[in-house]
C-alpha cells in the first residue's frame, strides 16, 4: 500500500517529486504531468556524476542490449538491460544457464561496454503482479533515499527484481553503504545488490560543486 501523505509531502520538493514520478507514474497517475508543467524539466536533462559522454553512451548501449539480447535467449526469458557508466547489469530470468552465457556473452559483445554484471536467475519469467511490485519497491527506495540528506540520490540508479534491489552510481563508500543500509530498511526488499563503482573522498568533492540532478532511467 503505497503511503499517499508521505507522497503528497514529498511532492513539494521538486527533486523528491521527479524521483518518486518517474518510479510510481502507475500508481499516481497524474504526477507526470506534474513534473510536466513546472521547473522541473530542466533538471531532468541535466549531468550527472557520469560524464555527458558515458551519459550518451549509456542510452545507446541500453537500446542496444534491450534489441540484441532477447533474440540469443528466445520467448522463454525475460531480460532487464541497465548500463551505468558502461557497466551492464543483466537482470530477469532465463530458462537455463547456457541461456545465461548467451545473455552475457551478447553484452560484452556490445561496443563501449567495459563490464557485464550478470544477476539473471534461472527461472520462468516474472508475473505482471510481481514486476508491478518491483516497480513501486523501485520507487519507495528512491524516494527514502531523497529523504536522507547526507545522500545524494541522483547519483544512486535504483534496479529491482523479484524483490531484490541492485543498486548502481559512482559513490564513496561511506554513500555506498548508507544507501545499502536505507534500502534494507524499505518495505518489501528481500535483499539488496551494491553494484557501485566507487570513488574517493577527492572525487567527491570535486563532484560537489556541480547541483544535484535528477536520472531519467
Amino acid at each position: 500500500m503505497i503511503d499517499l501523505n508521505r507522497y503528497m509531502r514529498l511532492a513539494k520538493r521538486p527533486l523528491a517529486l521527479a524521483l518518486v514520478c518517474g518510479a510510481v507514474a502507475v500508481s499516481l497517475q497524474g504526477c507526470v504531468a506534474m513534473v510536466a508543467g513546472g521547473a522541473v524539466v530542466g533538471t531532468l536533462a541535466a549531468t550527472d556524476r557520469r560524464t555527458l559522454g558515458a551519459q550518451t553512451e549509456d542510452k545507446t548501449i541500453m537500446i542496444k542490449g534491450e534489441t540484441r539480447i532477447p533474440k540469443v535467449v528466445g520467448e522463454s526469458g525475460h531480460i532487464n538491460v541497465t548500463s551505468f557508466n558502461r557497466k551492464i547489469l543483466l537482470t530477469g530470468e532465463v530458462p537455463n544457464e547456457a541461456a545465461k552465457a548467451a545473455a552475457e556473452r551478447e553484452a560484452a559483445a556490445i561496443e563501449g561496454v567495459q563490464s557485464v554484471v550478470n544477476e539473471l536467475a534461472i527461472a520462468g519469467a516474472s508475473s505482471f503482479t510481481s514486476r508491478s511490485s518491483d516497480t513501486l519497491i523501485t520507487g519507495k527506495v528512491k524516494a527514502s533515499f531523497v529523504d536522507e540528506k547526507n545522500l545524494s540520490a541522483n547519483a544512486i540508479k535504483v534496479v529491482t527484481e523479484r524483490g531484490v534491489v541492485y543498486l548502481m552510481g559512482r559513490v564513496t563508500q561511506n554513500e555506498g553503504n548508507l544507501a545499502a543500509e536505507i534500502a534494507r530498511g524499505v518495505s518489501g526488499v528481500a535483499k539488496v545488490v551494491k553494484v557501485f563503482e566507487y570513488i574517493t573522498d577527492e572525487e567527491y568533492r570535486m563532484l560537489s560543486t556541480t547541483p544535484d540532478t535528477v536520472q531519467t532511467k
